[in-house]
């Protein structure tokens, strides 16, 4: 069982790179930090630091140490702020995984605001697409779009978004025309994953037109897809809020648009001993509200 306050001095120490800089910072004696160092080897069993007459310097076992105890340390100052009832203030960095679209649209024009009210708080973020070990990858928070896997994890959803299939001007005019689902088979449409495919669509009111078809092109990335798009390269779904602007500028047309072609959700992932940390609530919070219009 590792001790907190030989935990603590350690990693001052590490930090510092000095046993007497580690001692004025905590306002201990020399020989308290010496002994608190010397304990927390004994537990760990293997030497944290290599003394010489000049400088320290940390073992490989000191640097992964000096890790994690930054985090378990973190976690610690959270809890005592909310058992004490400072959990209105949060503080500390935030690491959010996060899929590039989502962090270029609705991330991006969050986040400012996000800093400015919460200014103790220093997000990192991560941009990745792939199921991560949270633990493993040090992120307190992942952001994931689509169906989620089974886990362990807590997940809160956050908004759900509409998926057009959209393809450019210049592309439907040299193609045939759209006017039922079904005439969508004489295009080349592209899809998120190397498989058969089955797209669906509703005209409100009347019952689902499902087809399937194998995909000409597969693009798992959207913002590539989006590019692709407006390359004139065919037809394929993009996610409402990452159309939404080429659409309305002509760049891009949204295809069978009376129709609703399905939805993808977005959720928010965090460990379940994250549940009562304030800057993730705050964190998640804001990209709700954000994404319902508000500020």
């Amino acid at each position: 069982m590792l001790d907190l306050a030989h935990l603590r001095a350690f990693a001052r120490i590490a930090d510092l790179g000095s046993i007497s800089g580690a001692a004025r910072s905590l306002g201990m004696p020399k020989s308290s930090v010496s002994r608190s160092l010397s304990r927390l080897e004994g537990a760990v069993g293997t030497a944290l630091i290599e003394r010489s007459t000049r400088h320290l310097r940390l073992t490989d076992a000191g640097l992964l140490l000096q890790r994690h105890a930054a985090r378990i340390l973190a976690d610690v100052t959270e809890a005592e702020n909310a058992v004490g009832g400072l959990i209105g203030k949060p503080t500390g960095t935030l690491r959010v995984s996060v899929p590039f679209t989502f962090a270029a649209g609705p991330l991006a024009s969050m986040l400012p605001s996000f800093l400015a009210r919460y200014s103790e708080v220093r997000v990192v973020l991560s941009i990745d697409n792939r199921q991560i070990d949270l633990l493993a990858d040090e992120a307190d928070i992942a952001i994931r779009i689509g169906p989620l896997p089974d886990s362990q994890l807590i997940s809160r959803r956050l908004t759900t978004f509409a998926l057009w299939p959209c393809a450019s001007p210049d592309y439907l005019a040299g193609t045939p025309p759209i006017e039922v689902p079904g005439d969508l088979l004489a295009h080349r449409l592209i899809a998120h994953a190397d498989r058969r495919q089955r797209w669906a669509f509703r005209t409100p009111g009347r019952e689902v037109h499902n087809f399937e078809f194998d995909p000409g092109a597969v693009v798992p990335e959207p913002d590539v897809l989006r590019t692709m798009l407006l390359d004139h390269v065919g037809i394929g779904l993009l996610p409402d809020f990452h159309a939404a602007k080429d659409v309305a500028a002509g760049r891009l047309v949204r295809v069978l648009s009376a129709q609703d072609c399905g939805s993808v959700e977005a959720h928010a992932l965090y460990p379940s001993h994250r549940s009562l940390s304030a800057k993730v609530r705050v964190f998640i919070d804001a990209i709700v509200v954000h994404l319902r219009g508000g500020t």
